[in-house]
């Protein structure tokens, strides 16, 4: 695999995933030249992370860069490409990387067009911009995306992740869409899950439901990262159609912002479980009629 050489890095923007990023490659040897960053909350994630850093316009850290690092968000990436490229910020040789999971490196093309090298790296991971979120680069992977038929390309981009000491998994432009909407998914979703859950424990009258749940969530996600399907447990999957009626019941008494979810999610659940031969298929008519009647509690 081809190893960049010591590259001097610019940064757009020192946002949480800009400025943990170029500090991780700061951290392999790579050089940290200027950054881009406004917000207050920027200025005090380059001076933690990037200390000593330059903060400059985007067009003049461009230039002063030989890998330029674009950590923008993914409806902001395409007009600071082209502002960038309009601005004759870019010129060949340029190694330019986003981060935006959404897109590959097509979005790059007014770049491209440069003669710069583009490249899509975007790390598998939710940061918060502070120091020790270096250890979870470390521990994550990210998906690259390079040129279709461009293996110098790909390989300077893998090269870079493992830098990092992550790793790289190859995405090819055709499947980004698909790629990122897994992740958000999973992601994003789970977040909203655990929060909801958090705050019916609390209306229970339970006082740290961190403690509940923390143990619990944990052992679910890493019994369904092993096992898939087999790992679903609860009401819908054994069969219960009464429970599962009294929580669509509760819910609709007092969380019914919460009640669409909840029965949309149970009735997927009751789908994986029965084809996964979890749910039986003499109780899977009784969770149905249970998830159908509960429909009319959403619109009680």
């Amino acid at each position: 695999m081809n190893r960049p050489a010591r590259l001097a890095v610019g940064v757009v923007s020192a946002g949480r995933v800009g400025a943990v990023l170029g500090a991780a490659l700061a951290r392999a040897g790579h050089q940290v030249v200027a950054a881009s960053g406004v917000s207050r909350a920027s200025v005090n994630r380059a001076e933690e992370l990037l200390a000593g850093v330059p903060l400059l316009p985007p067009d003049e850290v461009v230039r002063r860069a030989d890998l330029v690092l674009l950590a923008l968000p993914d409806d902001a990436l395409g007009g600071m490409v082209r502002g960038l490229a309009a601005a004759d910020a870019l010129r060949a040789g340029q190694i330019v990387v986003h981060t935006c999971g959404a897109h590959g490196v097509r979005v790059l093309d007014p770049a491209t067009e440069h003669g710069v090298l583009p490249l899509a790296l975007h790390p598998v991971m939710t940061f918060t911009g502070r120091a020790e979120d270096l250890e979870r680069v470390a521990a994550c992977c990210f998906g690259v995306t390079a040129t279709d038929d461009d293996e110098t390309a790909w390989s300077v981009g893998e090269a870079l992740v493992v830098e990092m000491g992550a790793e790289p998994v190859r995405v090819p432009e055709s499947a980004r869409p698909l790629y990122h909407t897994a992740l958000a998914h999973g992601a994003n979703h789970l977040v909203t899950i655990v929060a909801e859950a958090a705050d019916l424990l609390r209306a229970a009258g339970v006082d740290h439901p961190d403690r509940m749940l923390g143990p619990l969530l944990s052992a679910a996600l890493d019994n369904a990262l092993r096992h898939g399907d087999r790992a679903l447990t609860g009401p819908v999957a054994r069969g219960d159609a009464g429970t599962v009626l009294a929580h669509l019941r509760v819910l609709a008494d007092h969380a019914p912002e919460m009640l669409p979810a909840y029965r949309a999610l149970a009735v997927r659940t009751a789908s994986r479980a029965e084809q996964a031969g979890l749910l039986r298929a003499d109780l899977a008519p009784d969770v149905t009629a249970a998830l159908e009647r509960g429909s009319d509690e959403e619109h009680r």
